[in-house]
């Protein structure tokens, strides 16, 4: 709304209002707005929150052999997050960009999914939450709605990165005179870094036809991405900061791409595809890194409020359509590393489990999952009878040093993600 005002302000030549103009401007407004939003509407609403008695009930002090009890903390703090990513985009934000519209869609989608689920679990007492299969379609619906918007949206293109060579060097890249929609996105490792999902219909004569199976797989990829990342997502978030400081890091470097991604210069010098009108997303991911990093004031170890599935169903979605849009979805296995090996522990256990069952064996992968409650679980805490393939470490580690460790892992993988454009 502001961008709008000042828009039209700056054409009677007032004072100031030419600065709107500048992304990194209003990045950097949005950014300082989200972190106040937070801070300040945050207190506010995690007192109101203990005057309604509305507490996480699932966590308690057995987990947490330092004795520090989770239990009657406060939950459903996704809604900070919400509100203060809303907030700064609705003032700074171009309302007409598509991508700012999806983004904002995304977070007002999954953030009521989480928000039901949290409702049912805080007021009527149901552990489940929303049923499985409601939320899955949720998501589905979600994945859909992105994915036919990026194939009808007329202001939805890319122009594709051209290597000039020289025997068989590459010595210049340069891009693609007209825009174009495609199916292209960024494949890691290899030296055509641009691979186009309709090249798996190649055996298809009709060339429309390939587009069109081309896009029918990428929006098929699309709902796959989102409701893994906003589920892996999901289970990251059970020790104090952990989700928050991940996703903070995620989202900075989804901001890099997406400005090198507006910016032909930077684009041609890292050999990647050129979105125009992409440099809207900055200022969306500058208001979710805000909101994010304000939350963790509370959220820090000793919790004062969780985000509960608000939030992390939330931030999540936020990742997977932000990636998609950005052409850079193959990138998040390595990126989103840490969530993706959280579901791969999980599921990895629950298997494992189930096959000692079915041979009348009880036994186990880890101590605990997700894998971060592995590193916390004391050697007394086990089930004797159960067998463990991994017991080690034998030392607990505390949640506030198994926190920031796997942050320090998530800046790792970010920088290994932004060096494979460079590494083919």
């Amino acid at each position: 709304m502001l961008y709008y005002l000042f828009n039209w302000l700056d054409k009677y030549d007032f004072p100031g209002a030419g600065m709107f103009a500048y992304t990194s401007f209003r990045a950097l407004g949005v950014a300082i707005c989200a972190l106040l939003i937070s801070t300040i509407f945050g207190n506010k609403f995690i007192n109101m929150l203990k005057s309604k008695q509305i507490s996480e009930t699932q966590r308690d002090a057995t987990v947490d052999p330092f004795g520090v009890g989770k239990k009657g903390v406060p939950t459903m703090g996704g809604i900070i997050i919400i509100v203060s990513i809303l907030i700064p985009c609705l003032l700074f934000g171009k309302l007409h960009s598509t991508y700012m519209i999806l983004m904002l869609v995304t977070t007002c989608w999954l953030g009521a999914l989480g928000f039901a689920d949290d409702y049912i679990k805080t007021f009527r007492k149901n552990k489940d939450g929303v049923k499985g299969r409601f939320k899955i379609v949720a998501q589905v619906g979600l994945g859909l709605i992105v994915g036919l918007t990026l194939y009808y949206a007329p202001d939805v293109v890319i122009r594709e990165n051209i290597e000039i060579e020289q025997g068989d060097k590459v010595v210049n890249v340069v891009h693609a005179p007209k825009n174009i929609k495609s199916t292209q996105t960024t494949i890691p490792f290899f030296k055509e870094n641009n691979l186009d999902y309709s090249e798996a219909f190649g055996w298809l004569d009709s060339p429309e036809w390939k587009r069109k199976c081309g896009w029918i797989l990428f929006v098929l990829i699309t709902i796959f991405v989102v409701t893994a990342v906003s589920n892996g997502a999901n289970l990251n978030d059970g020790m104090d900061g952990m989700a928050a400081g991940n996703s903070a890091i995620i989202g900075a470097t989804l901001g890099i791409f997406a400005y090198v991604s507006s910016h032909i210069e930077f684009a041609s010098y890292l050999n990647i595809m050129f979105i125009p009108g992409s440099e809207e997303l900055v200022v969306f991911i500058c208001a979710f890194i805000g909101a994010l990093v304000g939350f963790l004031w509370y959220n820090s170890y000793p919790a004062q409020v969780f985000m509960g599935d608000t939030g992390s169903l939330t931030i999540g979605g936020i990742i997977a359509v932000f990636a998609i849009i950005i052409h850079k979805e193959l990138l998040i296995p390595i990126l989103c590393g840490v969530f993706l090996v959280e579901n791969l522990s999980v599921i990895m256990q629950v298997e494992y489990f189930k096959w000692g069952k079915r041979h009348g064996r009880k036994q186990r992968i880890f101590k605990r999952t997700p894998i971060h409650d592995h590193f916390r679980t004391a050697q007394n805490a086990l089930d004797p009878a159960c067998r463990y393939l991994v017991t080690g470490p034998k030392n607990v580690y505390h949640e506030s040093k198994i926190t920031v460790r796997f942050w320090i892992i998530t800046i790792l993988l970010a920088a290994i993600t932004i060096i494979t454009l460079k590494i083919r």
